[in-house]
């Protein structure tokens, strides 16, 4: 989507003369929950000047009560108008930075946070890190009170076509409203479980991608509802089918240049692309507590239903939990295929960013590329080619994290103590809750 350059003056114009009454000053908790503090537009010239004042005591894993004044900057280039909520006047959006009374960036907000990871990367040399996002998301049907059943809307498969699709309709009018906000839709189809859709849409830079991901959530929820469904980008809503990922496609600019190109290198790959490649590999069980953050996340992280399981890589290999799409040139790039659309994007993107940029200093080699299907190798096997397992669980995924100082860096301390704090309490939650598999299996036999 590309951005705009909004002047102060240009926004309170464009307020005016399209009849916005209310502002959503929106930003994303730790927990990659959407946060908004709605105003009316008559507060937009302090909205404008960085003056508005919101509770962050309120907000999961920001301050204590005693420090919780926080201050929202909008960023301009995200002024967008929503077509939707127009019943007593439009309704706007920006998106903001929360800072503190000081004037200095609060170190939980996670925008903020993967701003100052831009800027390590900067100071190497790197001028862009670009992301092309692949989300995806079921559709169940409400039942007549508006309540979410777990009911699917169709019975349709990959690409198919409808009658058997029969969220098409739906998805096509999701389509319809991401390009009238300014989405560059390249690709809309279904998915391989039944219920199961993707919407891909261009790549951008890292910062506005992540914005991206936020809005699309908020426009697939907001749709699906009007066609009484109810959207969910939970990893494993079912059981015997396909989880939800969020593939994420990843590149690094220098000025107009594609780092990750180069004719004369294997596969047409540059040094630093394997070296990014490399942290990649070698941060991955840690970053896998971010970037697959709930229970839930590790439903999907199983074998037989294509998501990846195996920390590996290769350029033709579905398997792996990396591959290197065929695209040269401007388009090469890295695909990280375990990240689901539970995750914070900006948090990910943040500890993704920071492995390969670890690659990068530290001139890490990946191991050999892995060419055939990993599902179907032996444990032998897989150690000879140097293959970890993704971590089975949150648990285990949170004590690799803590390990990881790399990691610990890439989220900054206060980010890092809070989610760390509740996830292991998400854990302990899910861990003390006796389910219905465990009473079908054993109430009666014990």
């Amino acid at each position: 989507m590309p951005k705009a350059n909004y002047t102060t003056e240009d926004i309170k114009s464009i307020a005016s003369e399209e009849n916005v009454r209310f502002l959503r000053l929106m930003f994303t908790d730790i927990m990659g929950t959407i946060k908004n503090v709605e105003v009316p537009v008559s507060q937009l010239e302090k909205v404008l000047d960085n003056k508005m004042m919101f509770d962050g005591s309120s907000i999961e894993g920001f301050v204590r009560i005693e420090e919780s004044d926080m201050y929202l900057h909008p960023d301009l280039s995200t002024w967008m108008i929503f077509p939707w909520e127009s019943d007593h006047g439009k309704v706007a959006r920006l998106i903001c930075d929360i800072y503190n009374p000081d004037g200095t960036p609060f170190a939980g907000d996670p925008r903020g946070n993967l701003k100052r990871v831009l800027a390590n990367m900067e100071e190497m040399g790197f001028t862009s890190f670009n992301l092309g996002p692949e989300p995806e998301f079921f559709l169940f049907k409400l039942d007549e009170n508006g309540e979410i059943t777990t009911d699917l809307n169709d019975a349709g498969g990959y690409f198919d076509f409808a009658p058997t699709d029969l969220g098409e309709n739906c998805r096509r009018d999701i389509v319809l409203e991401l390009e009238n906000l300014g989405f560059e839709v390249e690709a809309s189809h279904h998915e391989v479980a039944p219920g199961q859709h993707e919407i891909d849409f261009k790549y951008a830079n890292v910062v506005e991608a992540c914005d991206n991901i936020q809005t699309f959530k908020l426009v697939v929820k907001t749709i699906a509802r009007k066609h009484g469904l109810h959207a969910t980008f939970m990893p494993k809503p079912l059981f015997g089918i396909n989880g939800s990922g969020m593939h994420c496609n990843m590149s690094l600019f220098k000025g107009d240049e594609n780092a990750f190109f180069d004719p004369d290198g294997d596969m047409q790959l540059s040094t630093t692309a394997y070296n990014f490649l490399g942290g990649l590999m070698k941060h991955a069980r840690a970053y896998t507590a971010v970037c697959n953050p709930i229970v839930n996340s590790y439903k999907r992280l199983v074998p037989g239903y294509e998501a990846p399981v195996y920390v590996a890589w290769s350029g033709c290999n579905r398997s792996p939990l990396i591959r290197v799409p065929e695209s040269r040139g401007l388009s090469t790039r890295l695909e990280l295929r375990s990240v689901d659309p539970s995750a914070n994007p900006y948090l990910a993107m943040a500890v993704l960013l920071e492995a390969g940029l670890d690659g990068i200093r530290n001139d890490l080699t990946p191991p050999p590329s892995v060419d055939r299907n990993i599902y179907v190798m032996n444990e032998q096997e897989r150690e000879e080619a140097q293959i970890q397992d993704l971590p089975s669980t949150l648990h285990n995924a949170l004590k690799e994290l803590r390990k990881d100082q790399v990691m610990i860096d890439a989220l900054g301390q206060h980010i890092f103590c809070n989610f760390n704090e509740a996830k292991r309490m998400e854990w302990a939650s899910f861990r003390q809750t006796v389910s219905e598999w465990e009473r079908d299996q054993y109430l009666e036999l014990y």
